[in-house]
């Protein structure tokens, strides 16, 4: 094996979900976020549709303020709760970049949906590896109103357009120890 499979292996295997509150509020530079995007763009993409699309936070507070009151604002009385408002506000308090991924659907109908979110799932593999090759903290979430018709609405996406989760970047004292619950082995099926 050569030392570049290696050094590979080290970050794929050392790539960890670092929740916004576990990390410790220092700033990344921005030429670091935008080198993390330069990584992304590399990824695969089926008739070179490049379908990923970010929008960048270099305040998260801004963006979490906004998450939250979209959740207010989307939410009837009786289901709105005050702690999952408070959390969004604050939720990336000690994160030091917020960044939206989106899957901006081709042109190309001959290119099914999916391989469109692939692509875009990619890219956003590649930056969480590119911010674990630098030692920094990152979190891909789904929750609150992310994957909501409000959220797409806020961002001026299409109907075909997907918002693919909210990317949280920063620096952490501690990084958690990895583990997989299922072996290899009951992962893959060999054909001869």
């Amino acid at each position: 094996m050569s030392d570049t499979f290696f050094t590979i292996q080290t970050i794929i295997q050392n790539r960890r979900t670092i929740k916004p509150f576990m990390m410790n509020g220092n700033k990344i530079p921005d030429e670091q976020i935008t080198d993390l995007l330069a990584l992304a763009d590399w990824a695969p993409t089926h008739g070179l549709t490049e379908p990923w699309r970010f929008v960048v936070y270099t305040e998260p507070a801004a963006f979490c303020h906004q998450h939250a009151e979209m959740y207010k604002q989307n939410t009837s009385a009786d289901e709105f709760a005050q702690g999952v408002y408070d959390n969004l506000a604050h939720q990336g308090d000690k994160a030091s970049h917020v960044i939206i991924a989106v899957m901006r659907r081709g042109d190309l109908a001959k290119i099914p949906a999916f391989e469109e979110l692939a692509a875009t799932a990619c890219a956003v593999q590649n930056l969480l590896l590119g911010a674990t090759a630098l030692n920094l903290a990152s979190y891909w979430g789904t929750g609150g109103m992310i994957l909501k018709p409000a959220m797409k609405a806020f961002l001026k996406l299409r109907d075909e357009d997907e918002v693919m989760g909210v990317l949280y970047f920063g620096y952490a004292d501690e990084h958690p120890k990895g583990i997989r619950m299922v072996p290899l082995a009951e992962k893959v099926k060999w054909i001869k």
